[in-house]
């Protein structure tokens, strides 16, 4: 079921050893009972096909209601994809990135309404202020409903109006995926020329803000390890604010599928051509020189290409045509992929978890990846890691994993037990509802210490 929220006046708006993943999470209280809770979790744009954190708001949202808690999703465009049993609140946003015209897209109703106007100018002079109009609308929709909710739980909005839900007495846990200013910084690195670079930094002004509500949210779930120290590092946040809760991999959708061929030709990566975070030019330049004595060897990209450095890379070699990249693909699709795939990829500089490692491990696909970020954490002894960044080290390890099937089943079954010993959503789940369950209580004891 969905509930659209409309303005008032704008007819034209818009068996692998388990991981002890949580030893400081907050344990349920004597006394505090195990009702369900009213959970609300706002997300300023979900739909899965727009990154991991619409992926997390799926998976999350519907592992929480499988344990019979409430629960209502609060999004903008684009939506998100949801069980059934969770109630989607539709905020619309002026939606300006779908608009091939945005300037034009002005009305006079906006001067009536400051976020909209803001949310015009912002992103017409190259900024990114989504996260912001998105929480101070939510504000103002929960204000009068804030009593139907025990908790909520932000997917890494951290705009200040969570802040004003905190402070209307609904608490508040927040998960950080990974800090944004890992993005920001290998951006700009990459961007070649100087007007590119200031136009990068004005797009990541929104930033400043979320590094100050971060700093103000207790607790943080971090989605592992280096998420945490890259956290406390670059945002400034107490570590001991911070609860580990790692994500999980659908299981049940990503799971080996016999009856299709496993190909001994084939490497494939699921990554997006036009982020460098990603480090999908590495994987192009290990290809590259792997094709010179392996020229049957093929290279499938989950993902759509666009014009950039990808493309510059891949023209750069003479190997536009050879590389296919295959884009719009359901989950279904993408797990016959990798049945067929001889090895997966994840090339990454930088990963605040790395579902597609994941999803590829879950399928029995044996993966390589880099020591970006999480995923040796994700991967763990199932696979081999590389150093980010490094074409003639992936291309060596690729190489060696081509000539040895042996190993190749070896870690395409040591993956699939890995995922199902340590990263089923259902064990996040309830690691989560630990979290909010201690958050609450801590909450109730501050308003009988201040009197309230």
């Amino acid at each position: 079921m969905s509930q659209v929220l409309e303005r008032e006046d704008e007819d034209d708006a818009p068996a692998m050893p388990a991981i002890r993943t949580t030893p400081e999470a907050p344990r349920l209280a004597a006394g505090m009972g195990d009702r369900p809770l009213r959970i609300l979790l706002p997300s300023y744009r979900s739909n899965p096909t727009t990154g991991g954190q619409g992926v997390y708001m799926r998976h999350i949202a519907k592992a929480l209601a499988d344990m019979g808690h409430q629960i209502d999703v609060i999004s903008g465009p684009p939506y998100p994809v949801l069980d059934p049993r969770v109630k989607l609140i539709k905020l619309p946003s002026l939606d300006l990135y779908a608009n091939p015209h945005p300037i034009k897209a002005l009305r006079p109703w906006m001067f009536a309404y400051p976020v909209d106007l803001f949310e015009w100018w912002s992103h017409n002079t190259g900024g990114f202020s989504e996260p912001y109009t998105f929480c101070e609308r939510m504000a103002r929709y929960v204000r009068g409903t804030v009593d139907d909710y025990d908790i909520c739980h932000d997917n890494q909005t951290l705009g200040w109006g969570l802040l004003k839900l905190r402070d209307m007495g609904l608490p508040i846990v927040g998960t950080i995926h990974h800090p944004i200013t890992m993005d920001r910084r290998i951006d700009i690195q990459h961007a070649k020329t100087l007007s590119l670079k200031l136009l990068k930094r004005r797009w990541y002004s929104f930033l400043d803000m979320q590094i100050k509500v971060a700093r103000e949210l207790d607790p943080l779930i971090v989605v592992s390890e280096s998420t945490r120290r890259d956290v406390v590092r670059e945002f400034g946040v107490k570590s001991e604010r911070t609860r580990l809760v790692l994500h999980g991999i659908d299981h049940i959708q990503f799971r080996p599928i016999p009856e299709i061929k496993r190909r001994d030709d084939l490497i494939v990566a699921c990554a997006s051509a036009d982020v460098p975070l990603k480090g999908l030019i590495y994987l192009i330049r290990a290809y590259a020189e792997l094709i010179k004595t392996r020229p049957n060897l093929k290279l499938k990209v989950i993902g759509r290409l666009r014009e950039g450095n990808t493309t510059d890379e891949l023209k750069a070699f003479g190997i536009l045509d050879k590389v296919e990249f295959v884009g719009g693909v359901t989950d279904e699709q993408i797990a016959e992929i990798y049945a067929e795939a001889t090895i997966a990829i994840s090339p990454s500089v930088y990963e605040g978890f790395g579902f597609p490692c994941g999803e590829a491990m879950s399928c029995g696909t044996p993966v390589i990846a880099t020591t970006g970020g999480s995923l040796p954490e994700v991967v763990g002894d199932a696979g081999i890691i590389v150093p980010h960044s490094n074409p003639p080290a992936l291309a060596k390890a690729i190489g060696a994993m081509l000539d040895d099937k042996e190993m190749r089943d070896r870690y395409g079954h040591a993956g699939r037990q890995r995922i199902l010993a340590n990263f089923k959503w259902e064990r996040a789940a309830r690691e989560v509802t630990d979290i909010y369950r201690q958050t609450i209580l801590d909450a109730d004891r501050r308003l009988q210490r201040t009197g309230a």
